[in-house]
């Protein structure tokens, strides 16, 4: 039930950031940000998809449940557990089947996999300057699979303008904990949009 819960709150927190956008004018530097918008829009117009299957929405809300669990380990700044929670992550994504989604859906939640294993699996190998550099890619990816695979929870996109040109992420709570600078800029970003 846990794991079912986390996995809903990843899913909305996840959508959330591909939709929002952030600007903290308390902080030194700005930068701009590209959103997920585009792909969360088109998931949106196939939202019936995901009622189609309760094996699509529970894949789905594993992976977002473990993804939450990472960001709040790079937002308590914890190493080793992020390294932990990136392992989990990549078991999920690899466990995930799309076999019940539109051969278009499956050939692209395909691709979004495929990349996303790839950087739990670094998460799950690195220090935690570089698990944050593939979290970013991560976010993405993960948003992108949201889009496609709908959420059961509302999802918080929420962005920094000041990591790397500008970086999103997912969070299941509209609160801003910034997984890229965690203690040191914990507040940094905003929510740029919800994801239903």
């Amino acid at each position: 039930m846990k794991k079912v819960r986390l996995t809903t709150i990843m899913i909305m927190a996840f959508l959330s950031l591909s939709a929002m956008s952030c600007k903290d004018t308390k902080k030194e530097n700005t930068h701009d940000d590209s959103s997920h918008s585009e792909m969360n829009h088109d998931k949106m117009n196939t939202s019936n998809n995901m009622m189609d299957s309760d094996t699509q929405n529970s894949g789905a809300q594993k992976v977002l449940t473990d993804y939450m669990a990472l960001k709040d380990a790079l937002v308590n700044d914890d190493n080793a557990k992020a390294k932990e929670l990136g392992n989990a992550l990549a078991q999920s994504l690899k466990s995930f089947d799309a076999s019940s989604f539109s051969s278009k859906e499956k050939s692209e939640l395909e691709d979004i996999v495929e990349d996303a294993i790839e950087h739990a699996e670094h998460i799950s190998e690195s220090d935690i300057k570089h698990q944050r550099e593939h979290f970013k890619v991560l976010s993405k990816d993960v948003t992108d699979m949201v889009v496609i695979t709908g959420t059961q929870v509302k999802l918080y996109e929420q962005f920094c303008p000041m990591y790397d040109g500008g970086t999103a992420w997912l969070s299941t709570k509209e609160e801003v904990r910034n997984p890229y600078y965690g203690s040191q800029m914990l507040k940094c970003g905003k929510v740029q949009r919800e994801i239903n």
